[in-house]
């Protein structure tokens, strides 16, 4: 998003640990609309340093509540280790999201990752829900790409979103340009899967508290 770390003030890490609020943390994009809680090389130093915080698995979603009524959509990034970060964040997640690059391990990896979220469930008595599977680095050219595609379809069925991300090079140049793909090349298939995926996400979001108001 172009925003120079060695400038903000505080950063994710500083809010877990109390040191600032989430809203002090906050920076403001270029978007209309999106804003930015940043996190830095500090952040690797979270689950050592929560170890001893009381509370240690719901530090961020404390430090959530006082905003969430300010986003329609709050977005959590996590690493792709199953940490105390990564824990954190889904005791303050309302769903996971699940990106899968389509290999060979893929459908072990999210195997893990669903114990985890059965774990959260039970031990937290939170109800986390899995949002979709989003399947990335999608190569039809190749004939394993079509046949990892086909077996999440097959196992989580309506679970996995309609878009795919490709694999491209557009993608890969935005971020070194200080730039989403949205602005950087809107007409690239990259955007293109970004924006339909928002658009199931929405569409989710639309059919799911239509189901709460008619219940």
């Amino acid at each position: 998003m172009g925003i120079a770390k060695p400038g903000l003030k505080a950063t994710i890490y500083d809010v877990l640990l109390g040191r600032h609020t989430a809203r002090e943390a906050i920076v403001t994009t270029s978007l209309p609309g999106f804003d930015l809680l940043p996190a830095d090389k500090n952040l690797v130093a979270g689950n050592l340093d929560l170890v001893e915080v009381e509370h240690r698995e719901t530090a961020l979603r404390q430090a959530l509540a006082p905003i969430r009524d300010e986003y329609d959509f709050i977005l959590i990034d996590c690493p792709p280790a199953l940490d105390l970060l990564t824990l954190n964040a889904m005791v303050a997640a309302d769903s996971v999201l699940v990106p899968i690059q389509c290999e060979f391990f893929a459908l072990e990896g999210v195997s893990q990752l669903l114990d985890t979220v059965d774990r959260i469930r039970d031990s937290f008595q939170h109800g986390l829900k899995l949002e979709g599977v989003l399947l990335t680095m999608f190569d039809d050219r190749t004939n394993l790409t079509r046949q990892v595609a086909n077996d999440l379809r097959e196992f989580f069925e309506e679970e996995v979103f309609e878009a795919v991300v490709p694999r491209s090079v557009r993608l890969a140049e935005a971020p070194s340009h200080g730039q989403s793909i949205l602005t950087y090349d809107p007409r690239s298939r990259g955007a293109e899967s970004y924006i339909r995926l928002a658009k199931e996400i929405i569409k989710h979001e639309q059919a799911a508290r239509s189901s709460q108001s008619a219940g």
